[in-house]
């Protein structure tokens, strides 16, 4: 992704309300805001525009992080309708500075986005289905770049949906340092990331929690998810890990992988044997 730089502006100077964002030497402009001001972001001019929209919040029955995605020709018209939506608490929308959005183009932009977030799985997607729209060649080109300056800049309004994970290393383009951890017959492999670490497909898990396991419940519920979910599958006397899962931290992973407390800095090593505390002494 390439660099670039971000404006935000803060219209009541509190980071968590109202603001807009825009990117340099770019069309596209952004606005976001919590529920609590809906009617604020309906006094802006930009929300009379067509462009994209993002509803973010909690699924109540899940507690899982959901997202609504949706177009419309008049944003302000539109997102009226979804007050009857209780799971959302933040608002999202981009839209264009040229006014060269048209009806094809944000259905284009919106089916693509559903496929991503869809993809991601980091929130549940409530749309019943994706629209999209076919568009000219070049019409195509021009939406996968500003759907790569939206992706861009969703994370630093608090959208991380379309997030997916790779191993890709975003700070040189080349691989990232793979890393293990191990316990009895047990190996689990994975990698930092911007917002946590990432657990290999393939990897394992111990079959039975440790005594250490009661005094953290949270040990207790974050396995049992990926049990229920399936992404630890039962394979003899261990899990198996059934996709690249995301934690929090190298620490939660380790906890999982180890079925109890457990210190991620010392847990993972790379294929020298430095733990992930020494290895990253050493970089300060």
């Amino acid at each position: 992704m390439a660099t670039a730089t971000l404006k935000i502006f803060l219209a009541f100077g509190d980071p968590k309300r109202l603001r807009t964002a825009e990117l340099s030497n770019w069309t596209g402009k952004a606005v976001a805001g919590p529920r609590s001001e809906f009617d604020k972001l309906l006094e802006r001019e930009e929300s009379k525009g067509t462009g994209v929209y993002f509803l973010t919040g909690i699924d109540p029955s899940t507690n899982k992080k959901a997202i609504y995605i949706g177009e419309a020709e008049n944003i302000k018209n539109r997102i009226k309708s979804h007050l009857a939506k209780d799971f959302w608490n933040q608002i999202v929308f981009f839209t264009s500075k040229d006014e060269n959005l048209t009806k094809a183009h944000i259905r284009y932009l919106e089916g693509r986005l559903i496929d991503l977030a869809k993809e991601s799985g980091r929130s549940l997607v409530t749309n019943g289905q994706s629209s999209g729209a076919r568009l000219p060649e070049s019409d195509r080109e021009e939406m996968e770049i500003f759907l790569e300056k939206m992706k861009q800049m969703l994370p630093a309004l608090d959208v991380d949906a379309f997030i997916l994970t790779t191993s890709e290393d975003v700070s040189g383009g080349g691989k990232r340092e793979i890393l293990t951890c191990r316990i009895k017959n047990v190996v689990s492999t994975g990698y930092l990331t911007p917002i946590g670490f990432v657990v290999l497909k393939g990897s394992q898990a111990v079959l039975n929690e440790r005594s250490s396991a009661k005094k953290w419940p949270s040990v207790l519920t974050q396995r049992n998810a990926l049990i229920d979910e399936k992404v630890l599958i039962k394979k003899d006397d261990l899990y198996q890990f059934d996709k690249d899962t995301e934690f929090s931290s190298p620490s939660s992973a380790a906890a999982t992988i180890h079925g109890g407390s457990a210190n991620g800095l010392t847990a993972w090593v790379n294929n020298q044997g430095k733990s992930l505390k020494e290895i990253e002494k050493k970089e300060t």
